[in-house]
């Protein structure tokens, strides 16, 4: 029997948690989590990792499996999850991938070029540099090692500029002349199901769970977070405003409307990348019963090829 990766994905706060414990229970399989803050284990409630009772009614990977002090990306993600599939599907047919994060579902599904290892002290130096000196003067060596690469990226993304800029300065090529953008094969088979839901019933969700992260103690959780707002894996929504809180540049409500408007804004761009797809058949999260028929049409329908 051939096996599969069920993914289903969609923006923040459309209710995949619920509706993935029972797709996983329906397959009888284990769910890895795509979600590129949830794998912190310093970080719970600002990222809404599922309560200790939803995590031990069916395995999860990849929740609070990682340090915010480790150096993390999508081309880790790549090489760890797929070393952990070639281990569930030694005893399962069906594996389910849940989440938003769209580079890690990206990398997992196509592939990410192969690049060099970066060095340590490189990445340390840089990081270094780009707190004292700001991201700007990142961005400026990057344009002058790499101009192709520089007018495509997005220049607000300063984990983006810090990569591109490693692999000039540790190669002595542009980091442009690594890209292949090639989807790579995969052994298994991939079917993509998309939640969605009506715009204004998504956004009313999305307030209410800050609130409710609010009620669960995230501003405590940000407190304790606070020393390490220099890492890039603190450059979230949910933390940062409340870093500008803690700095005094804004008041504590002001924050609580910037997290909600954010994650609104972040769930926009979500949409808006997972709708070029064409491989994302889409749902709303009460068609459970649909979305198991289909799966179970797409896993008849590979197994006969």
């Amino acid at each position: 029997m051939s096996k599969t990766l069920l993914i289903l994905l969609g923006p923040t706060g459309v209710g995949k948690t619920e509706l993935s414990l029972e797709i996983a229970k329906y397959f009888n399989t284990e769910i890895i989590s795509c979600d590129s803050r949830q794998i912190y284990k310093e970080m719970s409630i600002g990222t809404a990792v599922p309560d200790q009772r939803t995590l031990e009614t069916v395995p999860h990977h990849f929740i609070r499996s990682h340090s915010i002090h480790d150096y993390y990306n999508a081309s880790k993600f790549e090489v760890e999850v797929l070393e952990r599939l070639e281990l569930l599907f030694q005893k399962k047919d069906v594996v389910l991938m849940t989440g938003g994060s769209m580079m890690y579902i990206d990398a997992l599904c196509k592939g990410i070029d192969d690049l060099p290892e970066v060095d340590g002290e490189l990445r340390r130096s840089l990081m270094e540099r780009m707190e004292t000196e700001g991201i700007e003067s990142l961005r400026n060596e990057l344009r002058y090692h790499d101009p192709a690469y520089y007018n495509e990226v997005d220049l607000r993304n300063p984990k983006r500029i810090l990569h591109a800029l490693e692999i000039c300065l540790m190669t002595g090529k542009p980091y442009s002349a690594f890209r292949i953008n090639e989807p790579k094969k995969r052994p298994f088979n991939i079917v993509k199901l998309g939640l969605n839901r009506d715009r204004e019933v998504l956004y009313n969700r999305i307030n209410d769970r800050v609130d409710t992260m609010f009620m669960n103690g995230l501003e405590k959780e940000a407190v304790d977070l606070f020393p390490f707002r220099h890492l890039n894996s603190l450059n979230t929504v949910g933390y940062r405003e409340l870093f500008d809180y803690f700095d005094g540049k804004i008041m504590l409500e002001e924050a609580r409307e910037k997290i909600k408007a954010n994650s609104r804004k972040y769930a926009r761009k979500q949409l808006t990348w997972f709708r070029r797809d064409p491989e994302i058949t889409w749902f709303t999260p009460d068609m459970k019963n649909e979305i198991i028929v289909f799966a179970d049409q797409k896993l008849l329908a590979e197994n006969r090829k």
